[in-house]
């Protein structure tokens, strides 16, 4: 293993995911922006090569190599001879690399993916099951009725108890001074985030509006402000590479906030 690792240290970071939205795939490239990491993104390129890259990865056929066992979805990370898949797995493998976290075998490093799989529990996984409750396969129109009561229940109670615990991670002495989640400095788990309530506002606007304005989880929004405010977060968000929401993950449906 460490062999393998060592192989992609000199390396380019490639990114491979679907073009034209920015999904889990954007979880991946905050890091990257943050970091001012050179790496190749295969979204960014002509669309049909974009979809025949993912699609050979993800292809049946593909059974991996010596060294990587065959890739699910996308996002993928190509680093050297190393290819990863699971968004979770990449951002834990690339955030101590880019000094966004603590090295391996420092405890930090594990509170820190445990709230990053809460991030992407909460504000991925359940954000993308309001518009498709019922079967990812089926389109949103074939599922409205099921989409509704799933986002329903996503606004009243889901939501707030998401905000709720990031907002008690901030209070908690862990997290200690500053606006980050974990000891006095930005990491991963701040990007993360950042990415995440973004796409929620997107998608749920005059929800998190009023959350906002209930004070309830203050440090939370003032966090996702902080970290829109960073030189190089702030000129990739005014950057072209910065796709624009649409399908995917946070999709915007008027009435999935109306009761």
């Amino acid at each position: 293993m460490s062999s393998q690792a060592k192989a992609g240290d000199d390396a380019p970071y490639e990114l491979i995911y679907w073009p034209g939205l920015p999904g889990r795939g954007e979880l991946v490239r905050v890091l990257f922006e943050e970091a001012g990491v050179p790496y190749t993104d295969s979204a960014k390129g002509a669309r049909d090569d974009a979809v025949s890259a993912v699609l050979g990865y993800i292809s049946p056929d593909n059974e991996g190599d010596a060294n990587n066992p065959p890739v699910f979805a996308p996002p993928i990370l190509k680093h050297g001879s190393l290819v990863l898949h699971q968004s979770s797995n990449i951002l834990l493998y690339l955030a101590p690399r880019l000094g966004l976290a603590p090295a391996p075998g420092d405890p930090g490093l594990l509170h820190l993916n445990q709230i990053v799989l809460t991030i992407l529990d909460g504000l991925v996984s359940e954000v993308h099951e309001t518009h498709h409750p019922v079967a990812v396969s089926a389109v949103y129109e074939d599922q409205k009725p099921e989409a509704k009561r799933r986002s329903r229940a996503f606004r009243d109670e889901r939501l707030p108890k998401y905000l709720g615990y990031l907002q008690r991670l901030l209070d908690a002495k862990t997290s200690g001074q500053g606006p980050w989640l974990y000891r006095d400095q930005l990491t991963y788990a701040d990007l993360v985030l950042f990415q995440s309530v973004d796409g929620t506002l997107y998608a749920f606007p005059k929800t998190m509006d009023k959350l906002k304005r209930s004070g309830k989880y203050a440090g939370v929004f003032e966090l996702y402000d902080a970290v829109k405010q960073r030189p190089n977060i702030k000129a990739y968000l005014a950057s072209d590479r910065r796709a624009a929401y649409s399908g995917g993950i946070w999709r915007c449906y008027p009435e999935l906030e109306e009761d």
